[in-house]
């Protein structure tokens, strides 16, 4: 009887032992609950948005690059808005797609698959890549690292800046340069991609670049093409000042600008527009960057085509990317509204492909 009473005591001292700890339990997790840190909530969502990002690569776009069922956000996809990259770019892909279908844009959209734009687009056989290149918008850098894919050189670092644009000792051939059926199949089977940016911003850059902060190595710029323009579209005739960016836009907004284009050669693809450069409603691009998120778009990129174990973008200096409102707005300020207006309808097919807002001193 005692040992039956003392067993009797052992487990009502065991039950009590379990009930505190079962309280203290609950008790920690209503704490943890309560004064958790709410940025912690994000990061149990991740799981979800990795599905999404699944379900987003399953879908089928004729004509497209599937992505690879491997494929999974690496590096600061985690902490960054690469992890929404499939989506942006999917979206991107359907934008362009839709607009191209617009006839009422046709003029603006369309463009024969020239020499001019065969020329345009530079070729990595090794790793089936096809870049198009869009000046002005940090392609230089692109072509530093298909330079590199092609074996040129073993890094970006060793290549000498003379050596990026020469295009008979920089390794990277044009496309232009094979054969119809040879172009036809790559165009077909490899990895296509361009860069864009804001139309107006494009311009001010190359302004900048070619007629104001002139390179010595290459003077046509200010002594050909900038005399050039001005006798064509300067009013003040009497003005001996250089080129400028008032010249420049009556220039580029001229319906009949071509016949100088044809004078001034290929120098021209600093400012034609990306229509004109890469041809984006014939050809079936996998992927299109945006100068603007390029921090995002470059990794994204390069792991889409599969090259991101072999090579790196070089490294991005803080703000270069960000869209310069103010800058565009001071650069137009002095530019008649009728001139600002025949330049848009010259690019508006570029701000429609690729999703960029008509400027706001337009629409005031």
């Amino acid at each position: 009887w005692l040992m039956s009473d003392n067993m009797h005591h052992q487990w009502l001292l065991l039950a009590a032992c379990f009930w505190v700890i079962f309280m203290f339990m609950v008790a920690s997790k209503f704490i943890t609950l309560t004064f958790k840190d709410q940025d912690g909530y994000g990061a149990k969502q991740e799981p979800l948005i990795l599905t999404a990002v699944t379900k987003v690569e399953e879908v089928h776009v004729p004509g497209k690059k599937r992505w690879p069922e491997e494929f999974q956000p690496t590096g600061k996809a985690f902490s960054g808005n690469l992890i929404h990259q499939p989506l942006v770019h999917m979206e991107r892909l359907e934008l362009l797609r839709n607009v191209c279908r617009d006839t009422a844009l046709r003029n603006l959209s369309h463009t024969a698959v020239s020499k001019f734009v065969l020329d345009r687009i530079f070729v990595c056989d090794k790793h089936k890549i096809l870049f198009c290149q869009t000046p002005k918008v940090g392609n230089t850098q692109w072509k530093k690292v298909l330079i590199v894919l092609n074996g040129a050189f073993s890094s970006i670092e060793e290549i000498p800046e003379n050596i990026v644009h020469d295009h008979e000792k920089n390794g990277l051939p044009r496309l232009s340069s094979f054969s119809d059926s040879e172009i036809k199949k790559r165009l077909n089977l490899y990895f296509k991609f361009f860069i864009v940016r804001d139309p107006f911003e494009r311009l001010i850059s190359a302004f900048k670049d070619k007629f104001v902060h002139n390179p010595r190595f290459e003077p046509w710029y200010r002594h050909e093409i900038a005399p050039g323009i001005i006798r064509k579209y300067r009013k003040n005739r009497t003005e001996t000042k250089g080129l400028q960016f008032e010249d420049f836009v009556r220039y580029l907004g001229d319906p009949n600008h071509r016949w100088l284009d044809v004078q001034f050669g290929d120098h021209i693809i600093h400012w034609v527009t990306y229509v004109e450069l890469c041809a984006p409603c014939e050809i079936a691009y996998s992927v299109i960057g945006h100068h603007e998120t390029l921090e995002d778009d470059a990794p994204y990129i390069l792991k889409a085509a599969g090259i991101d174990h072999l090579v790196s973008y070089p490294t991005i200096p803080p703000g270069i990317t960000v869209y310069n409102k103010t800058k565009v707005e001071r650069y137009f300020s002095g530019i008649s509204k009728r001139d600002i207006r025949r330049l848009y309808a010259r690019f508006e097919g570029d701000f429609k492909l690729f999703g960029y807002r008509e400027p706001d001193f337009l629409l005031n």
